[in-house]
């Protein structure tokens, strides 16, 4: 009997957050080593669906790397990387696409299974639109992000269809690039002005000493993020994922979250809970943490 007072005391404190929370829109990105694992997979997409179900609208941005990086090695190609992005030829297109493409659908069909109403989008097709990257070495089919097709998104959310969006664009000239999936989703979040953008990782969020799982800084704003990269607080993968949040606050977006995708149903609990699991990067000046 006390397990289940103890559910109903959970759904309840949770009932301020769906109110305040309904008919908002959320991004999140979810991707890398951590789309493969089942059971971290199934718990994200229930926790989706949930949101779905209580009037959040919802986009998901996935991204696709270590099934891109396989099917390379398959074909003989090595991945080659300049800060961070992935240098892109026709080849490594053609296959970016293609695997990009059966993610998306395997996902609809998973968040289908689970009883949630989902459309996939690739972003190349009237999307996501882009131009070349420019960068100290030439990345081939790279793209920054010019513009966002905000109207062929709302048509589905407003449907009540968590909406499945593959990170490529159409340049002028029609032809497909690849994008970092944590700028895509950044874009997205701003151009529908969004809520909250959240990048789901395989870390506890932003930790001032790597190896100390109690070193969690739970809130953030903008002012202190350059000082933690120069000291080194902040490094590796985790300085573009800090920088998505930023640019997406400077867009608009309300507040940005960086969670660990490994916590069982951690979107549920970082939303619906007082003090929420991850980090929230904020624009204003450093306040308490809270969700709502």
């Amino acid at each position: 009997m006390e397990d289940v007072i103890k559910k109903a005391g959970i759904l309840v404190e949770a009932i301020p957050y769906i109110h305040a929370f309904r008919r908002k829109v959320f991004v999140i990105k979810y991707g890398g080593s951590i789309l493969d694992h089942d059971a971290i997979r199934k718990n994200i997409l229930e926790d989706i669906v949930f949101l779905s179900y209580v009037g959040i609208h919802t986009i998901l941005v996935h991204g696709g790397g270590p099934h891109i990086s396989g099917r390379l090695k398959e074909a003989g190609v090595k991945p080659e990387f300049h800060n961070g992005i992935r240098v892109t030829d026709k080849q490594t297109l053609a296959i970016v696409s293609e695997e990009l493409g059966k993610l998306n659908k395997s996902i609809v069909e998973e968040i289908k299974s689970l009883k949630g109403d989902v459309t996939g989008l690739k972003g190349h097709e009237n999307i996501i639109h882009v131009k070349k990257r420019k960068s100290s070495k030439d990345l081939g089919y790279v793209g920054t992000i010019t513009n966002i097709e905000k109207e062929a998104l709302e048509t589905h959310l407003k449907k009540g269809h968590i909406t499945v969006v593959s990170p490529m664009g159409i340049s002028v000239e029609k032809q497909p690039h690849n994008i970092n999936a944590d700028e895509v989703a950044s874009a997205i979040a701003t151009s529908m002005n969004a809520e909250k953008l959240v990048l789901l990782t395989n870390v506890q969020g932003v930790m001032r000493k790597a190896d100390d799982p109690e070193s969690l800084i739970s809130t953030l704003n903008i002012d202190e993020i350059q000082n933690l990269i120069e000291l080194n607080v902040i490094q590796g993968g985790m300085i573009p994922k800090v920088n998505s949040c930023v640019e997406a606050l400077h867009g608009g977006v309300k507040k940005t979250h960086i969670v660990d995708a490994r916590i069982p149903h951690a979107l549920l609990l970082e939303f619906f809970t007082t003090l929420g699991i991850g980090t929230q990067i904020l624009k204003k000046s450093h306040e308490k943490k809270s969700n709502s």
